[in-house]
């Protein structure tokens, strides 16, 4: 039997049994609307009131500071276009960086077109952006900054902290979009000075369609979403209850497991690194050498598509990914290569492997024993290949 390997875990992750179980009821017995005043709708609402608590714990927040969405992108919209709209008349400047997520950028160039000015700052090879950029870029129309936690295609950690401490100084509102970051990295919103952080349940082995938004008190936002009273009159639609239960859950199980699900990621990933490094000649790691996320390999190989190298990893059983799942259809290079100061012949031959908690070192072994094969079965099919003699070395 072909061997099957998953490594495509900052896609999407599998619904843990314990999430599932929690989740269950609620599609069946207790299925009441949340804001019914019997008691089927009680039974629902101490159930959206628990997933609630367990969130903001995550976060070191406030329970009434958390609102449940549809999702990260729903979240990230929410954050942008609802603080850009109830502080227009105090500014209309929004600050965020070249490498962010497209629920970000895209919000962004929208707002553009609406008359608000975006600054897009740079990021140094690693993907990391200097606190001091941030800094400089704030002027007095400032209303909003937006930096991502952690990337998701190259997998390096931001300063937030940093960050964090300008916006306050400037007084200066802060979102973080921290899809990929929460339940793999600690997150404080009080220390790091987060006003509004963005998260989503099927990242860390909960269920699809379901999200959240950290809002601290007092931040100027609109709704994003009108009709209905629910989310304390800021998110219109009957909540996803079995949903929301699950994220609960799932949060408060990735946070009591981080530091040893931690450590055996980083164990893999490194393995993982030092192997393809050891097997196989013009290649780079993309992203922070160790301000990365735990389970991120990030790699590019000379001469070679990156679909071509997908498909044929498929072909092996391995699961696999060469940018953002949410743009993987597109035949551009990825924005965050470019931005790494990639160029487009690199940044196609990229390939992302994320790993999780069902993988073992017997999955890197695997994929260490193939992918070789590959490169070279690609690479001698490529004129780029044979037309430069050795091409680039890179460490």
């Amino acid at each position: 039997m072909e061997r099957k390997v998953y490594m495509d875990y900052a896609a999407t992750t599998p619904l843990k049994r314990e999430v599932l179980e929690e989740m269950y009821p609620y599609f069946f017995e207790a299925f009441g609307n949340p804001s019914s005043i019997h008691s089927f709708g009680r039974e629902a609402r101490k159930a959206v009131d628990l997933a609630r608590d367990r969130v903001a714990k995550a976060l070191n927040a406030k329970s009434e500071e958390i609102y449940f969405t549809g999702g990260g992108s729903e979240a990230d919209n929410w954050a942008i276009k609802g603080v850009a709209l109830a502080n227009r008349k105090k500014g209309n400047h929004i600050i965020t960086s070249s490498i962010e997520h497209h629920a970000v950028l895209h919000t962004c160039q929208f707002l553009e077109k609406q008359g608000f000015k975006v600054t897009y700052l740079p990021v140094d090879e690693y993907g990391m952006v200097d606190p001091e950029d941030v800094r400089k870029a704030i002027n007095s129309n400032t209303i909003l900054i937006s930096i991502m936690f952690a990337n998701n295609e190259i997998g390096t950690i931001q300063p937030i902290k940093e960050i964090g401490a300008i916006a306050k100084e400037k007084g200066v509102y802060f979102h973080t979009d921290a899809v990929q970051a929460v339940g793999h990295i600690p997150i404080d919103v009080q220390e790091m000075n987060i006003d509004l952080l963005s998260l989503s349940g099927h990242k860390i082995y909960g269920p699809k369609g379901v999200g959240a938004l950290f809002i601290r008190k007092g931040v100027k936002i609109t709704p994003l979403m009108h009709g209905g009273a629910q989310e304390r009159n800021r998110r219109a639609g009957t909540e996803n209850v079995p949903g929301i239960v699950g994220l609960g859950k799932a949060v408060e199980l990735a946070n009591e497991n981080m530091e040893a699900s931690n450590e055996r990621l980083v164990k893999l990933r490194d393995r993982l690194i030092e192997g393809i490094f050891s097997k196989i000649d013009h290649v780079r790691l993309n992203g922070h050498p160790t301000k990365r996320l735990p389970g991120n390999v990030n790699m590019s190989f000379e001469y070679i598509e990156g679909e071509a190298l997908l498909l044929s990893l498929d072909l092996k059983g391995v699961a696999a990914s060469s940018g953002s799942a949410c743009t993987s259809g597109s035949l551009d290079p990825s924005h965050v290569l470019l931005a790494i100061g990639l160029s487009h012949e690199i940044a196609h031959g990229s390939l992302r492997l994320t790993l999780g908690d069902e993988n073992t070192e017997e999955d890197v072994d695997y994929v260490l024993e193939v992918l070789p094969d590959i490169v070279n079965r690609l690479r001698a099919m490529s004129p780029l290949f044979a037309a430069k003699e050795g091409g680039c070395k890179y460490v």
